[in-house]
């Protein structure tokens, strides 16, 4: 009988919890699949005692998860815990040096240590997986590594944050201010301990790291992505999109220019038509486009115990059937140190201003926008108020540079009221 896979589970929260309850459901199933049995030999987290609706007896307790990822039982460590550093790097690097496999979904700690780690897990033979840690359930990771490797990618984009989808989705749907659907995803617990997390950006942008390094061949860095969250986005601003036909979303998108390697992470308006504007809730969506494949679409829940789980669940699979690649997708040795590039690609811009309501103040914003070679496409004034006059601007393509130029003068006039409101247009 072909041995056992035999995994240490360190992390029993929401997603650990679903790892054990597809083993046990799917034990032969997945025997079939992986042409030998898969089981768990021990487990660790930070409470022994929790009702977590599973029976953990069966399986060995480790307070440590640096002991669970060195038993000498134990050929892969599932790494659940999360956090960039802690614990789950210190079992991480324990169970690679060690020379044991890893599965994890820590997309915080691979965006900030991929390379150290993959230098490692290469240099000591072993697989260091990690589907689970982008987009839930959508296998973008395998997808870029495995079923795109003959294309040389363009681009990579997409909503990887469905608690910020959510909060959008319901400003559009439901007419609720930011604060509003804010509270409302709190209640459901959408929300990270930390919200900034989610809805600054910074969960998504952990993502989009990983995707950028797997797509452009090089080394995973989180600093240089450049992070803008939601909070900023008003009610006004989601129905000002809408007449005009797009849809307000967090929007990933990284791209190699000339100057170098793109990657932000920030609103943006897209086609409301467009399968990227169509998206609803708590969903997440990634666009891939290869100079040979042109396009693909990937739809999904981007969370959650079954989802995420079955990421996971993939990944184990593909050690068990003894599939070995490099952690992201060539050598480590050869990703390159990218340039960071920051929005150098041109787009249009939806600008959003408060203006007192006095004679010329539209006249001198559209002559500092001129000055600064920002055109405009299009500009309405919505209904005036007491003093004010709020004014939106749809630019012509202009590059990030040249409308912060304008913009920095627009904030040193006396004609405006609030800080301008800039967010770019995004061709989907």
């Amino acid at each position: 009988m072909t041995s056992p896979l035999r995994l240490g589970i360190a992390g029993l929260g929401t997603v650990g919890v679903g790892v054990v309850r597809i083993l046990r459901q799917q034990a032969k199933l997945l025997e079939a699949r992986a042409g030998r049995p898969i089981e768990i030999v021990a487990i660790s987290a930070r409470t022994r005692d929790k009702d977590r609706g599973v029976n953990l007896s069966p399986y060995d307790w480790e307070d440590d998860p640096v002991a669970l990822a060195r038993r000498d039982d134990v050929d892969v460590l599932v790494e659940l815990m999360g956090g960039s550093d802690g614990p789950a790097k210190a079992a991480t690097e324990a169970a690679l040096a060690a020379g044991k496999h890893v599965v994890t979904a820590n997309k915080a700690m691979l965006a900030h240590h991929g390379q150290a780690l993959a230098d490692r897990a290469e240099a000591n033979g072993c697989a260091l997986r990690f589907e689970g840690a982008v987009a839930g359930g959508i296998p973008v990771v395998k997808t870029l590594m495995e079923g795109l490797a003959g294309n040389g990618m363009t681009r990579v984009m997409g909503v990887m944050n469905g608690t910020c989808n959510y909060i959008l989705t319901r400003m559009q749907d439901a007419g609720l201010t930011y604060e509003e659907a804010f509270a409302e995803a709190d209640a459901l617990g959408f929300l990270e301990a930390d919200p900034e997390l989610d809805v600054g950006g910074i969960d998504a942008g952990h993502k989009l790291a990983i995707l950028a390094a797997l797509a452009f061949g090089t080394r995973c860095d989180f600093d240089a992505v450049e992070l803008e969250g939601i909070g900023a986005i008003t009610i006004e601003d989601i129905r000002q999109a809408a007449d005009m036909g797009y849809r307000i979303k967090l929007l990933g998108v990284a791209q190699m220019t000339g100057r170098g390697l793109e990657q932000r992470m920030s609103p943006c308006l897209v086609p409301a038509a467009s399968p990227l504007g169509q998206l609803e809730g708590g969903t997440n969506m990634v666009v891939l486009e290869g100079d040979a494949v042109e396009q693909i679409v990937l739809r999904g829940p981007g969370a959650g115990e079954g989802p995420t789980a079955s990421a996971v669940m993939g990944d184990v699979m593909d050690i068990a059937r003894g599939l070995r690649l490099p952690v992201f997708g060539q050598p480590a040795g050869t990703l390159a140190a990218a340039r960071p590039a920051n929005s150098t690609v041109p787009a249009a811009y939806y600008l959003r201003l408060q203006l007192i309501d006095k004679p010329g103040a539209l006249a001198k914003i559209t002559a500092i926008l001129g000055d600064a070679g920002v055109s405009i496409d299009r500009m309405r004034q919505y209904g005036h108020q007491d003093t004010s006059a709020p004014v939106l601007i749809v630019t012509h393509k202009t590059t990030r540079a040249d409308l912060n130029t304008a913009l920095a003068a627009v904030r040193e006039t006396d004609v405006v009221l609030a800080d301008p409101v800039a967010i770019r247009i995004e061709e989907v």
